[in-house]
């Protein structure tokens, strides 16, 4: 069975008292384990972790990995060291966002963590576009997971590290940087030859909010809420997953459902792909030229169209983060209308119940929304029932409309209206003197 698939089912959710199944994109990982803003809070802090085994995992190998990469995608991948983290995008050729992989390279792989639907069609399109070039592209998201925290235990960081070190043949005995070695009464030390030294942690850690070589900033970049803020995806065996989270190596560890990882992300304005986009999203409307795209690489599919915006135009839309009215303890779904006044401006993406802050949520607006105007978030329409001979039509005489919730919105401004347009045109070039 396919991790993504939509069977798929993680086995915490069996091991773990109190595990409630997530749905949409985190379907078959928990929403939480019973007290979601606890666990909201411990992840905060660092004292939990999330399984996030069911996204998707895949792996380019071969010499020329790098370079292909980057030729293929927003970003320059050629100069990352093992160990470095990255984020590239894979734009249409309308230059509106298609794949969104955190990259992570270990000298001698390319790890390309994803969304659970993009797997397979990602490493489809890949295989595509390999014509002779010396790259092996493969799907192992059957032996590999992926686990998020602010803060990597040192057992999560050693347990990564024996996976690349299984990768590669070498001893499974590893020491991971920054893990002490712990030496019980009794036990020999094991010599230093048995340990391999260069044992590397896969572990992504998110460049998210700073501003990579290459990128621009359309928001804040002094006082953004993510600058204290940390986020890493480490990867381990997948048979290995009870062990490392609920096992005695992880005594006193919490962990945290996918709503409190939500929350955070949220919180923090970064946006995630299949939540936050659709089929016209272009990376320009959620701030993504920070840690995405270098505006300076040579030509890849999209970019004369992250360039004309960025330089002579303005995206069309742009994100915002929403405080909601908390007096009903409620959030709204995603898809949930925008208005000013009564016009629909704009759709939420993605909301959660925060522990701190109550609800909020991340939208994306027109960019004509005057940023400080107060919103209102409405509901999606409820499905109508189909209507037959004998039930009245919505709104007849005798019938009454299901009510839509609504949230009054405080918006802030994640990307500025007048965003883009970095270039400015000449005007009146072609008139000539008078």
């Amino acid at each position: 069975m396919a991790v993504a698939d939509a069977t798929y089912r993680s086995v915490l959710l069996d091991e773990v008292q109190g595990a409630v199944e997530a749905a949409g994109a985190d379907a078959g990982v928990a929403a939480h384990y019973g007290d979601p803003l606890r666990e909201q809070r411990a992840l905060a802090r660092g004292t939990a972790v999330a399984d996030l085994s069911h996204r998707g995992v895949l792996t380019v190998e071969g010499p020329d990995r790098l370079t292909w990469l980057t030729t293929l995608s927003s970003q320059v991948l050629t100069d990352l060291v093992p160990g470095d983290s990255a984020e590239t995008l894979f734009l249409s050729v309308q230059g509106r966002v298609e794949f969104a992989p955190h990259v992570l390279d270990d000298g001698v792989r390319t790890w390309l963590i994803v969304e659970a639907h993009h797997a397979a069609p990602l490493r489809d399109w890949l295989d595509r576009m390999r014509f002779a070039l010396r790259v092996d592209v493969r799907d192992r998201t059957a032996e590999v997971a992926v686990i998020g925290a602010t803060t990597v235990p040192d057992h999560l960081r050693a347990a990564s590290a024996e996976l690349y070190a299984a990768l590669d043949g070498l001893p499974r005995e590893v020491t991971a940087p920054g893990a002490e070695q712990k030496k019980t009464e009794g036990e020999p030390q094991r010599a230093e030859a048995e340990l391999h030294p260069v044992a590397l942690p896969l572990m992504w850690s998110d460049p998210w909010p700073g501003v990579v070589r290459g990128g621009w900033a359309y928001g804040v970049v002094q006082g953004h809420p993510a600058e204290q803020t940390t986020w890493h995806e480490v990867l381990v065996a997948r048979d290995r997953l009870v062990e490392v989270l609920t096992g005695p190596v992880a005594d006193g560890l919490g962990l945290a459902g996918s709503w409190a990882a939500e929350a955070l992300r949220i919180e923090t304005w970064r946006p995630r792909m299949g939540a936050d986009t659709d089929e016209r999203t272009v990376p320009h409307e959620l701030d993504w030229l920070r840690t995405a795209v270098h505006l300076e690489k040579g030509c890849y599919k999209g970019q004369e169209t992250v360039a004309r915006v960025h330089n002579l135009g303005h995206p069309p839309r742009r994100l915002v983060f929403l405080d909601l009215d908390g007096s009903e303890h409620t959030v709204p779904p995603a898809q949930s209308e925008v208005l000013l006044g009564e016009r629909v401006v704009g759709r939420v993406t993605s909301a959660q119940l925060h522990h701190e802050a109550g609800p909020v949520a991340l939208a994306v607006v027109k960019r004509s929304v005057d940023p400080a105007a107060d919103l209102t978030v409405r509901a999606p329409q409820p499905e109508t029932p189909e209507i037959s001979e004998t039930t009245p039509a919505p709104g007849a005489a005798g019938t009454t409309d299901q009510a839509r919730e609504q949230w009054a919105a405080a918006q802030t401004v994640v990307v500025p209206p007048e965003a883009g347009q970095t270039v400015q045109r000449e005007k009146g070039f072609l008139r000539g003197p008078r």
